[in-house]
């Protein structure tokens, strides 16, 4: 007897592809000029993710950083030659308001090419850097539309001391830049509650929260005919990854329950049908162009 749920709605899962040491919670551990020495372990998460969604028959979106890409171009085609999106998470992890317009300008150019040259669609999708697309970086949305971007999924509607926008609307919905010209927003999954929205959409939530609240609050969105969005990293596949010293709560966010990421992932992937960002919106009807993957 399968666990699906009656409607069997599709839902988006998607990967932000970046090594442990380039994650915001480790970055005073390791500097720019330290990424090339540094030891991957990229294969381990990949493997497990790319296992996971083979034996369930998900597809997914994999934001890559153009950094990994160009370093990795046999994962980008690995992910390619599996069935799943191909999508930019930016070069080197950089927050927008760091980067700046011209500096995404040029970050977004350099993560196409490379994405492009290991075989990858010019990419449909963007996911910022630790989400950092807020009312005072919305510029970006100025040179997502003008790089062609049909899709953006960085803005995060919650309150949170680095990023969010409370009050974004929590669904799929248009934004416009100042041109007027409009993409589709594909916020990750936040559920309301207690007078304001709360993440359930992944990320250290869904190592934090016990399976059941995730496969809960995916249900609840599938029953009120939306569409959830969950996101994850390979390092959270990866409970070897050697251990740094960082601040307390950076370190506690970055380590915790690294053993119980897959067998959550497997649980929600048995009982949901899960798909690529472009693929989702396709279906739901914000997007009239197909699936990059």
């Amino acid at each position: 007897m399968t666990d699906r749920t009656m409607t069997d709605r599709l839902h988006a899962l998607s990967f932000d592809v970046e090594e442990f040491f380039q994650v915001a919670n480790l970055r005073g551990q390791f500097d720019r000029d330290d990424w090339e020495s540094a030891p991957s372990r990229i294969d381990v998460g990949m493997d497990a993710i790319l296992g996971a969604l083979d034996r369930n028959r998900a597809r997914a979106t994999f934001f890559f950083l153009g950094w990994v890409a160009e370093q990795r171009p046999d994962l980008v085609r690995r992910c390619l030659d599996a069935g799943h999106e191909i999508a930019s998470h930016g070069y080197e992890h950089l927050f927008l308001w760091d980067l700046g317009p011209e500096g995404l300008e040029t970050d977004l150019a350099r993560t196409e090419e490379a994405l492009m040259a290991a075989g990858a669609p010019r990419p449909l999708g963007f996911r910022a850097s630790t989400f950092t697309l807020t009312r005072r970086t919305f510029w970006a949305l100025d040179v997502l539309a003008r790089r062609g971007y049909a899709y953006d999924s960085s803005i995060h509607p919650v309150s949170h001391p680095v990023y969010g926008i409370p009050d974004f609307e929590p669904g799929i919905s248009r934004v416009a830049a100042s041109d007027g010209t409009e993409l589709v927003e594909f916020p990750v999954s936040t559920l309301r509650a207690l007078g304001r929205n709360l993440p359930v959409g992944g990320g250290g939530y869904f190592r934090l929260l016990p399976g059941f609240v995730t496969r809960g609050a995916v249900a609840r969105l599938e029953a009120s005919g939306r569409p959830a969005s969950i996101y994850l990293h390979p390092w959270e596949f990866d409970p070897q990854q050697p251990r740094y010293p960082a601040p307390v709560l950076k370190k506690f966010r970055h380590y915790l329950n690294l053993d119980r990421t897959l067998p959550r992932l497997e649980a929600l992937l048995a009982r949901f049908r899960f798909a690529g960002l472009a693929e989702v919106l396709a279906a739901e009807g914000w997007l009239e162009a197909a699936p990059n993957a």
